[in-house]
């Protein structure tokens, strides 16, 4: 019986906290064996192959037992903590894992189900089969004819004529086979008692004749027995080497990549354009309260996020993915821009929802606030998902640009280079001028050389005239 203590104790299983995920990593407890939790309280961090996620505890309690250590690897649904909850209500009884089991009936028996109401307990999945007394009854089958002399006659196996059960005599000791057969065995010479049957019911087929005349196999000539070394540990100079176990987001990562690179035929365009007048407007809008953006960050990559979003609204093509299976081409009516962000557990793109619906003011604090939670490894599994475009800054490393690897499921990527003082031909001049480079990768299946033309080139247009191509005064 279950006692009250162990009523009391509620196990709380990892959870699925993204979309189809079978494990996560536990990077840190926050709570201890004998420490009180209320509902709602985070009592660990776990990363998935998305993000770092905290976990809250669902119920009041007392923390009883920690069943993992931090660094460990737990399945979707394994029980990861446990807590007593007697101090509040208390939990329900848990059902014995296994019933007692019923002494066994007799051979040909089959299980009666009671009707619905009949009293008997129901089971439970995982716990197996209440306890309760079941009836039995014969099992329908062939009837079976007991003679007086305890012969037993089986049923009549396919104009074979009626064949004896064990027990028997006369027909016990005659081989079960069709006449072809009997006249094939008997131009052979074979003897039908000798022959080990593999038909169906014990028949003696023709190949089973064939095989018992055929000459033996030559017995295998053994060879001698050779001393294998056991293989070597596999061993390296710690001093010279750290090795790093691949999991997490960086593993998915790298399994996403992988699987995008050799899925979607790429193609990038490159183009380099003199960003002066972009740069002069980050410094205005700084300074300016005329547009809105006091408190929020302004840099040269919300101008740029803002580019490319014009640039999808002019070319609606390129804001498509392609269906595999069914083997179409699905243009979407929406943005979630994606942004690249390197976090100390790997690269991660998490996405602003419907980017383009939202004004300069907006698009800036979405993208403080994507940024601030990337750094502190706090991006949700959902805010990584449904991507449709995204933007991968390099030139902050001081790269001049790349070849970007799409997203997997994305049709678009744009990589923005280091933006450096150049000399530059500026109205018949060569003068210093602040110029970057734009990469911008797409799926050849869907983007076509045109189109992925002019959407980079209408990006590099707004980027060198903002205020006018943008719209402001």
């Amino acid at each position: 019986m279950t006692t009250m203590t162990e009523a009391s104790v509620r196990e709380f299983k990892m959870p699925d906290v993204g979309e189809g995920l079978t494990e996560a990593e536990i990077l840190k407890w926050y709570v201890q064996p004998g420490d009180t939790v209320t509902d709602g309280q985070v009592v660990c961090e776990v990363e998935t192959a998305k993000a770092a996620v905290e976990l809250p505890i669902p119920y009041d309690g007392v923390v009883r037992d920690l069943h993992f250590p931090e660094g460990t690897t737990v399945d979707v649904g394994t029980s990861i903590i446990a807590v007593d909850v007697s101090g509040g209500a208390a939990a329900p009884a848990e059902v014995p894992a296994q019933a007692p089991a019923e002494a066994p009936a007799a051979a040909g028996d089959a299980e009666e189900k009671k009707p619905e109401g009949s009293g008997r307990t129901p089971v439970l999945v995982g716990y197996g089969v209440a306890t309760s007394s079941t009836k039995r009854r014969p099992r329908k089958g062939p009837e079976v004819v007991v003679s007086q002399a305890s012969t037993v006659i089986q049923p009549e196996l396919n104009g074979h004529g009626p064949v004896a059960a064990p027990g028997t005599t006369a027909e016990q000791s005659r081989p079960l086979a069709k006449p072809p057969v009997r006249k094939l065995a008997k131009d052979l010479g074979v003897d039908l008692a000798t022959v080990t049957p593999s038909g169906p019911d014990g028949i003696i087929t023709r190949e089973d004749v064939h095989a018992a005349v055929a000459p033996p196999a030559p017995e295998p000539v053994t060879a001698p027995a050779v001393s294998v070394p056991p293989a070597p540990v596999a061993t390296y100079d710690t001093a010279r080497e750290t090795r790093i176990p691949v999991k997490g987001v960086r593993k998915a990562t790298a399994a996403a990549m992988v699987g995008s690179a050799f899925t979607a035929p790429h193609v990038t365009e490159f183009v380099t354009i003199d960003v002066t007048r972009t740069m002069k407007l980050v410094e205005e809008l700084k300074r300016s309260d005329e547009y809105g953006l006091q408190g929020l960050r302004v840099n040269p990559l919300l101008l740029i996020a803002k580019a490319l979003l014009v640039a999808i609204r002019r070319n609606p093509d390129i804001n498509a993915s392609w269906d595999e299976a069914n083997q179409e081409i699905v243009l979407k009516h929406y943005v979630n821009l994606g942004i690249a962000a390197a976090t100390p557990r790997g690269l991660i793109v998490p996405n602003i929802k419907d980017a383009h619906a939202k004004t300069l003011p907006q698009l800036a604090e979405s993208l403080g606030e994507l940024v601030s939670t990337a750094r502190e490894g706090k991006t949700s599994p959902a805010a990584m998902q449904g991507g449709t475009v995204t933007i991968t800054n390099v030139g902050v490393f001081g790269v001049d640009t790349g070849t970007p690897i799409l997203n997997p499921g994305e049709s678009a990527i744009l990589a923005v280079g280091a933006i450096k003082l150049q000399p530059w031909v500026h109205k018949g001049k060569v003068k210093p001028r602040q110029v970057t480079t734009l990469a911008l990768s797409f799926d050849h299946r869907l983007v076509d050389g045109a189109l992925g033309s002019k959407v980079l080139a209408d990006v590099a247009a707004i980027l060198e005239q903002p205020k006018r191509l943008i719209g402001w005064a």
